[in-house]
């Protein structure tokens, strides 16, 4: 233990107090104080409950666990917790003990999972004095400031990427740039996946199997697939399909309607649509950011509609228009696009690397 330091629990540097404001409660209650919920800003209104910064936890439902500081003069939906810090105890120190704990590791109830302060705050942390815990603020905010301003940069790479598309192909329904039209079923193969039967053994790296790549598998914000956290036994492929490094794949479920392009050899898929290009007549990087499109993706939240839960099948995405661009077009789309992705690929492992010094900064002064 560092002179000075003391261990105490959450509860001696910090109260919690309640929102109590529902959704509905917002309506007409337009201002000039914003009001924030689990997913971030949600409006401005004309009242605020919080003079003062303070910490805000999503504590129930999605993200439940997530910390955030907020400013003056704001107030959090009811879903969310307020954190106080008690007197002596620098705002940003308590937010990043919070943040050492995983609250989410906290959570209860299946359905709509649910965290306390009752018991979270029996959490021991290490404490500074206040001069220190500044210093230690200090010191993560820069880190995390790095961390943000490259993820800015990867978001603007993102947007250059969707106005080079944009610029080169124009608008995918309006095609005001006359591009020979088609359905989707008329130019490609479109074949929906199958669980594996049986799935009752799974395997390790060692065993001989077969990857096995479900939703939970694609990252947010990538165009590809490179990794799965499953294996299973070759029987299983029986009622499956077996897809290729290189394929083009469309979720079908859940997070239905989005594309990805496969970058692992030899998976059998659950929870996809492949597209087969017999003919070559696309790239698969045109289909990604074609297919990918806010105008694609409300045309394929309309067909996906109906059921108990929303999702696409093969006679549906056949049934979808797509424009043919001359392939030399859709090539130099492809070399565009790959220059941008190789910058984003080493503005990543940076981000990597600092979320890496991040880590260790925070479990040398709460671990």
């Amino acid at each position: 233990m560092r002179e000075g330091w003391e261990i105490m629990h959450i509860y001696d540097i910090c109260d919690k107090a309640s929102s109590g404001i529902a959704q509905k409660d917002l309506d007409g209650k337009d201002g000039d104080f914003p009001i924030y919920g689990a997913s971030g800003f949600i409006k401005n209104v004309d009242f605020y409950q919080r003079p003062n910064p303070y910490i805000g936890i999503v504590k129930d439902g999605s993200g439940v666990g997530r910390v955030n500081t907020y400013p003056s003069k704001s107030s959090l939906i009811g879903t969310m917790q307020y954190i106080i810090p008690k007197s002596g105890f620098e705002l940003g120190f308590v937010s990043y003990a919070l943040k050492s704990l995983d609250l989410k590791t906290y959570a209860m109830g299946a359905a709509i999972p649910h965290i306390y302060f009752k018991d979270y705050s029996k959490a021991l942390i290490p404490v500074p004095p206040l001069s220190e815990q500044q210093e230690i603020v200090e010191e993560l905010d820069l880190l995390n400031g790095i961390i943000e301003k490259k993820n800015e940069q990867l978001r603007e790479l993102d947007n250059l990427a969707q106005a080079t598309f944009y610029d080169m192909f124009g608008d995918p329904i309006e095609n005001e740039k006359g591009w020979k039209i088609d359905k989707i079923g008329n130019v490609c193969v479109v074949e929906r996946g199958g669980s594996p039967r049986p799935i009752d053994k799974y395997l390790t790296d060692a065993e001989d199997g077969v990857n096995w790549i479900k939703i939970g598998d694609a990252e947010e914000g990538s165009m590809y697939i490179s990794s799965t956290k499953e294996r299973i036994i070759k029987e299983g492929m029986k009622k499956s399909r077996y897809v290729q490094s290189g394929d083009f794949l469309l979720t079908n479920s859940m997070s239905f309607g989005k594309p990805y392009i496969l970058k692992i050899d030899g998976c059998i898929h659950d929870g996809w649509l492949v597209l087969h290009d017999g003919d070559n007549v696309f790239e698969k990087i045109y289909l990604y950011y074609f297919l990918g499109s806010d105008a694609l993706y409300s045309e394929f939240s309309r067909l996906a509609k109906g059921g108990v839960v929303n999702n696409l099948n093969s006679k549906m995405v056949r049934e979808v228009n797509i424009a043919i661009p001359p392939i030399e077009i859709q090539k130099e789309f492809s070399r565009k696009i790959n220059k941008i992705e190789a910058q984003k690929s080493l503005i990543s492992q940076s981000i990597q690397e600092t979320q890496t010094l991040l880590d260790a900064t925070m479990d040398k002064y709460f671990g």
